[in-house]
């Protein structure tokens, strides 16, 4: 993952909102559910292919409060575990 890559999110997988702006992102091929924390929620939907891993940083440290100085690498771990989950990628063709 470079800094000039575009994630998109699988177009396959359900993200249902549930109370509190967390929410269930469903894969129907593999079955599985995953739970997204309000943070999680709003990087997921900058997941359109318009926006760089850099941009999707900027965005979280500039919607959020008290963001750790970790958070640009937290960001791009979450990001390279739904990658590596099928649940983005960089071959799907943005919405």
């Amino acid at each position: 993952m470079t800094v000039q890559d575009k994630p998109v999110a699988n177009p396959l997988v359900v993200l249902r909102k549930e109370f509190d702006d967390w929410a269930v992102l469903f894969d129907p091929d593999t079955g599985h559910a995953y739970g997204l924390n309000p943070v999680s929620v709003l990087i997921w939907q900058f997941l359109d292919g318009r926006h760089t891993v850099e941009d999707i940083v900027r965005e979280v440290q500039a919607a959020c409060e008290d963001v750790p100085e970790t958070a640009a690498e937290q960001v791009r771990e979450f990001i390279a575990d739904l990658l590596k989950n099928g649940l983005a990628g960089y071959d799907y063709q943005p919405g």
